[in-house]
């Protein structure tokens, strides 16, 4: 190669390291600027009233005496229905299920003299949406007991359970609010690190709950009539110069 050519192809060579050098850097920087971003959170609760009450009311009898204990069991279910309808309750909101009978003698493991042969367990459902007429009648409770017929419940005391089922309605306000304050909290970060806000790079909907408005010790969220609903949104914003 002649001196002029070698010359000519060193330029050429200087000048491709340096257009290269420089077209890297540049997308370091813009690689950079695009990892610029903020993660925020959006809170949004609403207070709610249940609007859906389930009380199952589960009672036993025990007998030796097969047809005795099922006389009782009966009379326990016609004081159980007589205090529902006498709060108010129609038989609509009433379920009478089917009695399950328990002969111990004729289970395999049982071994020994029984103290009682029989048991028959039965349970009265009452589903309403009167929510203040089964709180009444679940503070008045006590009278089946005079009467006799003592609730039991295998998992814990026979209590109502409240349910609140109108959380779809809410929803397309609640993840509006939970959207705007995420945004807000994102403004305020990047004016404080003197950015600007750019678009929603990612985001996440965080899944809706329901929790008791009271933090009560030993209480379930079922157990409250007012209850809690709460959504948080998790968005990350672009930040621009």
């Amino acid at each position: 190669m002649n001196p002029v050519a070698a010359i000519v192809a060193a330029v050429i060579l200087a000048l491709g390291l340096a257009l290269g050098g420089w077209f890297g850097g540049q997308g370091l920087v813009q690689s950079r600027l695009g990892d610029r971003s903020v993660s925020v959170k959006g809170l949004s609760e609403r207070e709610v009233k249940a609007d859906l009450a389930l009380w199952g009311l589960r009672f036993v009898a025990t007998g030796n005496d097969l047809k005795e204990t099922q006389v009782e069991i009966k009379r326990n279910a016609d004081n159980v229905i007589r205090f529902l309808t006498s709060h108010g309750f129609s038989e609509d909101d009433i379920e009478r299920q089917a009695p399950q009978v328990t002969d111990r003698l004729a289970q395999n493991w049982s071994s020994g003299q029984v103290e009682s042969r029989f048991i028959i367990a039965q349970q009265i459902v009452l589903r309403s949406t009167d929510i203040d007429r089964v709180v009444k009648a679940n503070s008045e409770s006590s009278t089946l007991v005079d009467q006799g017929v003592v609730l039991s419940n295998e998992y814990g005391p026979v209590r109502p359970s409240y349910l609140f089922t109108g959380i779809a309605a809410l929803k397309p306000e609640m993840i509006e609010e939970a959207t705007k304050r995420a945004r807000e909290a994102a403004e305020t970060f990047a004016a404080d690190s003197g950015s600007g806000l750019g678009g929603i790079r990612r985001a996440w909907q965080g899944q809706f709950e329901i929790l008791p408005r009271d933090a009560t010790p030993g209480t379930q969220e079922a157990e409250q009539v007012m209850k809690t609903v709460r959504v948080v949104s998790t968005i990350e914003y672009l930040l621009v110069d």
